[in-house]
């Protein structure tokens, strides 16, 4: 009973103390999470706690270091300058709190370009953390020391990368890749050796990393494409592997190595000839049509456009429709990349075109952008959809849209001959618009449809309007057009074609409607904007010359120029000097004053001026703005806005043959050593495991792997059969059998020898027997190891 009692007094106090242990646990983590809790938003809140920041650093706790780094972190976040405590925090680089090590590196991220100086006391810490077991505080510790921008530490982060490049963890050589850009741009001095440093990565088979070498490649030797040779197909497996923005930078780098080093695929009468790479590399991207990332699906779509033949192209069409429903800025740029596309095949996305209907909620550049597609894609078969939706889009608030879409209404009656009634229609409709760029962008559309028309035939395909019903309706409603430029086209166009056949009320050889123009304008003459007047003296000029015997003609045209003549704006007093100059030889001299009767010169006769007013015009230039093809490939800035941008990539063109095919090929059967970054002893303990495997096969068979056997030797190292197998064996374990004996016989004659002696003369004799008995142990340890019967001799 005394025992069971003592046994049981015992239980009870082990277990309040575990309550104990648990309420302090318990409570400590608590008061740890109460304190991220409450004050995780509190650290953007106030300033009234910056005042102990600098006690809390220089505190010996590190849950008060860690609240202030987490202040300091959350001020940088809000854009504050909290550079003044860069001397305290520096003092903490060598925290053993892993958690404030981080916020450290991070502030020193930010603010060790700004106090260098203080900066390069930690370079010392800085250099220890490269040899740290933790691979996050090396790969953090190169990041710190690589973004110190001192040119005078360049040899120093050249070594770091260096050590970092042949590291074990993937993570730290990719920070090292991503190292190597920084170095070069602190001194671009150390190019040769940072070359060196991208060679080796090349050779990384590590998904992890190789995304960030293609960044660093394309970053600091982007024309040294001679050292992705043996890599290209090996990289072209690999791509599926690596981290999302990593495929997109190793996929520009593989596109603009197939442009450069490969031949272009040749479309033949009975097929397409494709270079075997190049199937290779677009096999290999293919599956990334299905990731999540936007930027990898136009990166592998900009590789099908640009190294693919035609046959291809099929497969961007879904994905790229796929990304219009992800978001509104995804859609603008994907709209761009199928505006570049849908110009070289407009086939491919004709069947879509209601995928690309505007939607009010769209935002401007898209709008455009769709327009100029739906008008890219259209065809005989969608038109009439197409043209209903331009006429729609025409009421839309926003300027620019109603008059890009009337711009299209006049493109698609060109296009598509069927279209131009209703088209013609719908523009002539819009003049009447109360709108001012409405009626604008409609005359100037019809003011084009006419021109065109008038140079090719008298009447529009699939109607009988002319055109110069259109012009006399315009002229019609001059009064209601009010744009400048609207105007100023609708007078040029009476002007142009007022010359006219037959016989009415109006004078001889002019059309009806046009003297009304000029009577009307000049009554406005000082009201209208120089554009309008410019054309106005013009029209006066083309009317005279039609009919120069008309008196109420000659004077209203005679009124214009002396209007013009005092008006403010020299453009329109030099065109009505101009113009009265080359009309001297057809003004009848009644209506000359006395410094023109006297002007000395060269006197033009009717048919002259006329000839020059009339035909001295250039030919028809189709308006395709905002349709031409735009010399900037798809994945370009410039692409997207429109203007020239520096510093851009611009693929190459194809070689006529390519490089050499045997240049990229390598033999993959046996891969590199992976980098090792080891100490002494872990080093010494690989090397003891590492033993070559042997790989049991029958006589005269293949190997495990399908690859054939050359002399008993594969490819990936030495077979042998089962019975030769034993055969060895057994003489390797006798000779070791023979080995340990001898060694054994020779341990005890030295010991008999040698025991109580001192063998090295320091008086201890004692030490010494105890370190020859620590060999023998550690000798006989090893011999019993299974993998180190051949070396234990050299050991002991």
């Amino acid at each position: 009973m005394s025992m069971s009692g003592q046994y049981l007094n015992t239980i009870t106090e082990n277990a309040s103390r575990l309550g104990m242990r648990l309420q302090e646990s318990f409570s400590e983590h608590t008061r740890d999470l109460n304190l991220s809790r409450a004050t995780g938003s509190s650290y953007l809140e106030g300033d009234e706690k910056l005042k102990d920041i600098r006690r809390q650093l220089d505190s010996n706790s590190d849950r008060e270091k860690l609240d202030a780094m987490k202040r300091l972190i959350a001020l940088i976040s809000k854009g504050r300058n909290v550079s003044e405590y860069f001397a305290q925090v520096v003092k903490n680089v060598a925290s053993h709190n892993l958690e404030i090590r981080k916020l450290v590196y991070i502030y020193l991220l930010r603010y060790a370009e700004h106090e260098p100086d203080l900066a390069l006391l930690s370079v010392n810490t800085f250099q220890k953390d490269l040899t740290d077991s933790n691979p996050l505080i090396r790969a953090m510790a190169l990041r710190v020391l690589s973004g110190i921008k001192v040119p005078m530490i360049g040899s120093l982060v050249v070594l770091a990368i260096k050590k970092c490049a042949a590291d074990i963890s993937p993570y730290v050589r990719k920070n090292a890749a991503l190292a190597v850009p920084k170095c070069f741009e602190l001194d671009s001095s150390h190019l040769p050796s940072l070359i060196g440093i991208i060679t080796t990565l090349l050779n990384d088979r590590s998904p992890l990393s190789i995304g960030s070498v293609a960044f660093a490649f394309e970053a600091v030797c982007p024309t040294r494409l001679d050292l992705v040779h043996q890599h290209y197909r090996r990289l072209c497996k690999i791509i599926v592997d690596v981290d999302e923005w990593g495929q997109v930078d190793l996929s520009n780098l593989l596109l603009r190595y197939s442009r450069t080093m490969l031949p272009r695929p040749i479309v033949k009468a009975d097929g397409e000839e494709v270079d075997k790479d190049i199937e290779l590399l677009l096999s290999s991207v293919e599956p990334l049509f299905q990731s999540r990332n936007p930027a990898v699906v136009l990166a592998v779509t900009r590789i099908f456009f640009y190294a693919g033949p035609p046959s291809y192209l099929f497969k961007i069409v879904n994905p790229l429709l796929r990304l219009l429903s992800s978001s509104a800025e995804v859609e603008r740029i994907v709209l761009v990349y199928v505006n570049v596309i849908a110009r070289s095949a407009p086939h491919l996305f004709a069947p879509f075109f209601a995928r690309f209907l505007v939607r009010t909620d769209d935002l401007l550049q898209v709008k455009q952008e769709k327009i100029k597609l739906l008008l890219v894609i259209l065809t005989v078969d969608n038109y009439a959809a197409i043209l209903r939706e331009l006429i729609d889009y025409v009421d839309d608030p926003d300027d620019s849209v109603a008059s890009d879409s009337i711009q299209g209404i006049g493109r698609c009656a060109r296009l598509v001959p069927e279209s131009t009634q209703q088209c013609l229609n719908s523009l002539i409709t819009m003049v009447k618009s109360a709108r001012d760029v409405t009626i604008s962008s409609a005359v100037l559309v019809l003011k084009h449809l006419v021109q065109l028309q008038l140079s090719t035939s008298s009447e529009f395909p699939g109607t009988s309007q002319s055109p110069f019903k259109i012009i006399a309706q315009l002229a019609q409603k001059i009064d209601d057009v009010h744009h400048a430029q609207a105007r100023a086209c609708v007078i040029w166009l009476v002007g142009q074609y007022a010359a006219s056949e037959d016989k009415g009320p109006g004078p001889e050889g002019v059309a009806d409607w046009a003297p009304d123009v000029l009577r009307k304008t000049a009554k406005t003459f000082a009201q209208e904007t120089p554009l309008v007047k410019v054309q106005i003296i013009t029209l006066a000029a083309k009317l005279f010359v039609l009919s120069p015997n008309d008196r109420i003609l000659a004077l209203l045209s005679q009124y214009v120029f002396n209007l013009a003549r005092y008006d403010m704006n020299y453009d329109v007093r030099d065109r009505a000097r101009m113009i009265s100059s080359l009309l001297a030889g057809v003004i009848p001299t009644s209506l000359m004053e006395d410094s023109e009767r006297e002007r000395a010169g060269v006197v033009l006769r009717r048919e002259q001026v006329k000839l020059v007013l009339f035909e001295g015009k250039s030919g028809i230039v189709e308006d395709n703005s905002g349709h031409t093809d735009n010399i900037s490939p798809i994945g370009t800035l410039s692409l997207v806005t429109g203007k020239s941008m520096q510093l851009e990539g611009m693929l190459s063109d194809w070689l006529e043959n390519g490089v050499e095919s045997s240049l990229r090929d390598v033999d993959e059967s046996v891969p590199p050593p992976t980098p090792v970054a080891l100490s002494s002893a872990q080093q010494q303990r690989v090397r003891v495991k590492e033993m070559s495997p042997i790989v049991l096969t029958p006589t005269g068979g293949s190997s495990l792997d399908g690859s054939e056997l050359k002399d008993g030797v594969s490819s990936r190292g030495l077979f042998q059969d089962l019975d030769k197998f034993y055969e060895d064996t057994e003489s390797l374990e006798e000779e070791e059998d023979e080995e340990e004996e001898e060694e054994e016989e020779e341990e005890e004659e030295e010991g008999s020898e040698g025991y109580g002696e001192d063998d090295d003369g320091d008086g201890d004799a004692t030490e010494d027997n105890e370190h020859d008995g620590s060999i023998q142990e550690f000798n006989g340890e090893m011999s019993n190891h299974p993998s180190s019967t051949t070396d234990h001799t050299t050991l002991s």
